[in-house]
């Protein structure tokens, strides 16, 4: 019993301290937009009062038609109470939903910054379907919680009080009988919420494979046709889409349950009222026909807000699930900082070094093994190897996207892990693989890489890649919309955009990872080529498995299990007779 009662205030303790967060932060930063708009509730709160006590007077002015003044009067109030209430209703509304949007912006914009900022081993630990969900869901319900628990603290509270004390200035004996209501309906409530959180969070994680089934479907379009999953993908979807529905009803169901709730309380008390000011009670007369319309009024009035009073922890709940996922985004710890004094990168040559460095991904097996490589300013490196030897870890680790787990990677003689990210990047250009392009036109992807660039400096960055003669071709020239990652673009044409790119950068280190291994022989020629007019006088890493294109290496180093089993010149590999030149002879015997 003690731990379970432990567990529950555990449970409050940190549902006050997520909620307390979400408040101090957000209210604080729009305080003026929810000053007004509080300031405009409580208008709406003391009309909605004045507006049920105003319906004795009317009552009592049309019993004594005879007296003109009381009636223009009346009228006049009455007129003047709904402007001001149409007035505060409208400033409400419309200073609530800038907050409210401001408040989503902000959040949105902190969730993508965060993002920015974390390593790609966050990115290759969570699922992008999660990151989405995140980003796009959970601001959006941060800002509803808030809305619910300003309406609901503010104007339904305010407005609630005003006509309960319209009741009991009317009808104080009535209306203590009638709050017998009060303690019944949170019992109901308290009932309910136990179900909500739980629900709530399976809720997201449906949505969550929502989205994932439909990035897959689009960026495995072709997979899905080739192999016929369709039929496949539909059933996941299905699935998915009736998980989402069934807890969807669920919550609609656990959210609407106070409603009958309160409806019975109230029919009850309503005819409870009926009786009781029909008869004597004790001792005391019903009072006049205004003062029982003025409190029959009130009392049907403060039905609305106390049913949204009694929804309200439901809701409060079922959206702090949202938060959570939030601030679990924002609290995430950054696993690659800059250090403290760091500084930036002094001018040099572009000297790349590795001193015995060891890194593994999980913490357990060393993807590399205390590896030392010099790379020499202006000469091109070659790393090759069979797959899995560590060699794309390399090239990670001098992009500082990792930290190696023990010694250091340097330029120049300067530690990156003291160096600031901008000065790092500005020293590297890269050329990978599997090339990312933004569904933009031409000349601003490769912008991208530099933006200061002029159109003239663009045009011939892409004239060095022998990318001019292809995009000189194309419809709007370098206008074109090249559509999702260049996807109306052939592979040579996206590689020798990438290539184009890394030229524009004016970068003094190169690293190229496979930039041509997916190539058709004519568009590795091109690319090729435009390769090595872009590494003369630039210090160059290349990983390759088609030896083909290291041949003019000034070093190269056969890289297996982690380790530098042979390094040095093409002839002094070939004559060394070791795993090099076995690799050697069995692509270009193959080849052949």
């Amino acid at each position: 019993m003690i731990p379970s009662r432990l567990g529950k205030w555990s449970e409050v303790l940190a549902t006050r301290s997520l909620l307390w967060r979400l408040l101090s932060e957000s209210l604080f930063e729009n305080r003026g937009r929810y000053f007004a708009a509080i300031s405009a509730m409580v208008l709406v709160a003391i009309s909605t009062a004045l507006s049920a006590w105003i319906m004795g007077e009317i009552v009592q002015a049309m019993t004594h038609p005879e007296d003109r003044l009381r009636v223009f009067l009346v009228a006049g109030a009455v007129v003047a109470i709904f402007v001001v209430k149409g007035l505060s209703s409208f400033a409400q509304t419309v200073l609530m939903a800038r907050a409210g949007n401001r408040i989503v912006a902000d959040k949105q914009s902190q969730l993508f910054r965060r993002l920015l900022n974390q390593s790609i081993g966050f990115f290759n630990n969570t699922e992008s379907s999660q990151v989405l969900l995140q980003v796009t869901q959970s601001a959006q319900m941060a800002r509803n919680v808030i809305d619910i628990i300003v309406t609901g603290f503010v104007r339904d509270l305010l407005t609630l009080f005003g006509l309960i004390f319209v009741m009991f200035y009317q009808q104080p004996v009535l209306s203590l009988i009638c709050l017998v209501i009060g303690p019944a309906a949170l019992f109901g409530v308290r009932l309910i919420l136990v179900q909500v959180r739980a629900i709530m969070a399976q809720e997201m994680m449906g949505i969550a494979e929502i989205i994932r089934v439909v990035q897959e479907a689009s960026v495995g379009a072709r997979v899905i046709k080739a192999f016929a999953l369709d039929r496949l993908m539909a059933d996941r979807m299905d699935v998915a889409v009736r998980q989402v529905e069934s807890r969807s009803n669920k919550m609609i169901r656990l959210e609407s349950a106070t409603s009958p709730l309160m409806d019975t309380l109230t029919g009850v008390a309503i005819g409870a009222i009926v009786v009781l000011s029909s008869s004597n009670l004790f001792g005391q007369e019903a009072g006049t026909p205004g003062q029982l319309m003025s409190f029959v009024t009130a009392f049907i009035m403060a039905y609305e807000p106390a049913k949204r009073l009694s929804r309200m922890r439901v809701s409060i709940e079922s959206g702090l699930v949202g938060v959570q996922m939030m601030y679990n985004l924002l609290d995430a710890p950054l696993t690659m900082t800059e250090a403290a004094d760091a500084t930036d990168l002094p001018e040099g040559k572009g000297h790349l070094r590795l001193d015995k460095v060891s890194f593994s991904y999980t913490g357990a097996t060393s993807v590399v093994n205390d590896i030392t490589i010099d790379c020499p300013a202006g000469k091109t490196t070659a790393l090759v190897g069979p797959s899995g030897g560590g060699k794309s870890t390399l090239l990670n680790l001098m992009l500082r996207l990792y930290d190696p787990s023990s010694g250091s990677v340097s330029i120049d003689g300067h530690d990156l892990q003291q160096a600031t990210f901008a000065s790092l990047r500005r020293k590297v250009a890269y050329v990978g693989q599997d090339t990312f392009l933004f569904s933009a036109n031409v000349i601003e992807n490769l912008r991208v890489a530099r933006q200061d660039a002029t159109d003239a400096e663009v045009i011939e960055a892409a004239k060095v890649a022998h990318a001019d003669e292809f995009i000189s071709q194309l419809p709007n020239g370098y206008q074109t919309q090249i559509g999702e990652n260049g996807a109306f673009l052939s592979g040579g044409q996206r590689q020798r955009l990438a290539i184009a790119r890394a030229v524009l950068r004016r970068a003094p280190i190169l690293l190229l990872d496979e930039a041509t291994s997916a190539l058709d022989s004519h568009s590795e020629t091109l690319v090729r080529d435009a390769l090595e007019r872009v590494t003369a006088g630039v210090t160059t890493i290349v990983v390759a498995h088609r030896l083909s294109t290291v041949l003019r290496a000034d070093q190269i180093c056969y890289i297996e299990a982690g380790r530098v089993e042979e390094s040095g010149s093409l002839t002094e590999l070939l004559a060394k007779g070791g795993k090099f030149r076995a690799l050697y002879d069995q692509q270009f015997q193959e080849s052949a």
